[in-house]
């Protein structure tokens, strides 16, 4: 059985329109595409400043912003460990490195899709700064 959202939701749960499935799609494609020029967190973070009065843009661009920042601490941490082993710790980093590179690959193109298709995505294993 299926409830109508309390009251301040309004249509945060409603169906999103096909402009607001595309902004939210941006917002997750877009990082891998900022990367290449800056940082990851560059898109989702403009998605978000410019279309926060959307619900569903919103959600998608908060949770992409947060897994970029969450990548964005994993680097740090990988470059301290890596410089204060005096680079032995890439033994251990370089490795990692791939591994969470492809899964966060993955998990991106899984919130593209989900985003293409109206619905919700939360990426595992995410630190969730912004709110």
């Amino acid at each position: 059985m299926s409830y109508p959202p309390g009251p301040g939701y309004g249509d945060a749960y409603a169906q999103p329109r096909s402009e607001d499935r595309t902004w939210a799609l941006v917002s997750h494609i877009g990082s891998l595409v900022s990367a290449w020029f800056a940082l990851g967190i560059l898109c989702p973070l403009l998605v978000m400043l410019l279309k926060s009065d959307v619900p569903f843009v919103r959600r998608h661009a908060v949770e992409s912003l947060n897994f970029q920042l969450t990548l964005l601490i994993l680097i740090a941490i990988a470059t301290v460990v890596t410089i204060v082993t005096l680079g032995i710790g890439l033994i251990v980093v370089v490795p990692v490195g791939i591994v969470v590179a492809i899964l966060a690959l993955v998990f991106i193109i899984q919130g593209t899709a989900h985003a293409s298709r109206g619905e919700d995505y939360r990426y595992p294993l995410n630190i969730r700064l912004v709110r």
